[in-house]
């Protein structure tokens, strides 16, 4: 997993309440077993038309922010299944934080599991960043992890809260299995004394 510390990026408004995991990645994508090029399929429903061209309406099919990697979401974002699918599939299209006033428990944590940053502000100041980012495609956000702030370079400034646990695995790049790699030498000691009876 790669650490999170500062990240610095383009805004995507995104500002709808109860985004749920299926529009992120609809059921028919879940049949591959890697955990990448589910990016191609992100919000696949809302980006393709029946005829499998881009819908231009679609804010992810605009230019600028194609290369967006900070979302700006509503209220509730990620509800619906539980399927870890989502934050791959937003990570392999380049999201790297997604902002909004709530999450879903399920998808809150599967983000800090796959090195995605969730941000929690207040509906005021999400919708603030979702007008900034519509009013002038290519606003950028610099979200500081290790001060747990969020700003930009026209004077909007907010901190956030987060777990002390998922700050601390996100800023080192841990995910489950290298948590559990960090305690190797005792695991084979116990291995190999276990064996011996």
């Amino acid at each position: 997993m790669k650490p999170l510390r500062v990240h610095k990026g383009i805004t995507v408004p995104m500002h709808k309440i109860n985004i749920d995991t299926d529009q992120i990645i609809p059921k028919q994508f879940l049949k591959r077993i890697e955990r990448t090029g589910y990016g191609d399929f992100l919000f696949y429903d809302w980006r393709f038309r029946p005829d499998g061209s881009e819908e231009p309406s679609f804010v992810l099919n605009h230019p600028v922010f194609r290369k967006g990697s900070i979302l700006i979401g509503g209220r509730n974002f990620g509800c619906g299944s539980s399927r870890e699918h989502a934050p791959w599939a937003l990570s392999d299209f380049g999201i790297r934080v997604v902002i909004a006033p709530s999450f879903a428990d399920i998808f809150f944590n599967n983000c800090a599991k796959n090195g995605m940053l969730t941000v929690i502000l207040s509906e005021e100041q999400v919708a603030e960043l979702a007008r900034r980012a519509q009013e002038k495609p290519g606003h950028q956000l610099t979200v500081d992890l290790e001060n747990q702030t969020v700003s930009d370079d026209q004077g909007f400034r907010a901190a956030f809260l987060i777990d002390p646990f998922k700050r601390h695995c996100l800023l080192h790049g841990l995910d489950d299995i290298s948590l559990t790699l960090q305690h190797e030498a005792d695991i084979e000691a116990f291995e190999k004394k276990r064996v011996q009876f």
